[in-house]
């Protein structure tokens, strides 16, 4: 300690401490930007996914109430196990059927994705394939000026 070079602990820790970086007004824009279209991608892709065509024989809304009718019938008179599936049935019946009576505005939904994907995919560098294979529509891309 001969030196007389010694600088106490607490000084240099003060003197390497940085303090919160501000953030200019670009950069906070910029942030704002990546937000919104990122909140506009999700949300098409989400809608996407919930209305993508399913396998199998579609069930009419008729028939839906016929069976829920039905399950209602059944549920007095039936066992405790029983009772259980068919609360089960009678749920996801109104379910379906709610799913059925909502209409979804893809086209709203579509806009906003179309100006937001470009930027997006830009930033993230998500390709062509990738929007196609999560079911993304060849026109949809052309539209939002994603190629190939």
């Amino acid at each position: 300690m001969g030196s007389g070079n010694y600088v106490p602990m607490a000084e240099t820790k003060k003197a390497n401490k940085r303090g919160p970086v501000a953030l200019t007004d670009e950069h906070k824009a910029a942030m704002a930007e990546g937000r919104k279209q990122g909140r506009a991608v999700r949300n098409y892709l989400e809608a996407l996914e919930a209305h993508k065509p399913r396998r199998g024989r579609r069930r009419s809304p008729e028939s839906m109430r016929k069976r829920l009718a039905a399950v209602n019938d059944e549920l007095p008179s039936a066992d405790p196990v029983t009772r259980l599936n068919l609360i089960q049935e009678r749920m996801d019946l109104e379910a379906a059927l709610d799913a059925t009576e909502t209409v979804v505005d893809l086209s709203a939904l579509e806009a906003e994705f179309v100006a937001a994907a470009r930027g997006y995919g830009e930033r993230k560098g998500i390709s062509y394939a990738a929007w196609r294979e999560l079911g993304v529509s060849p026109a949809v891309l052309g539209a939002a000026g994603i190629k190939r």
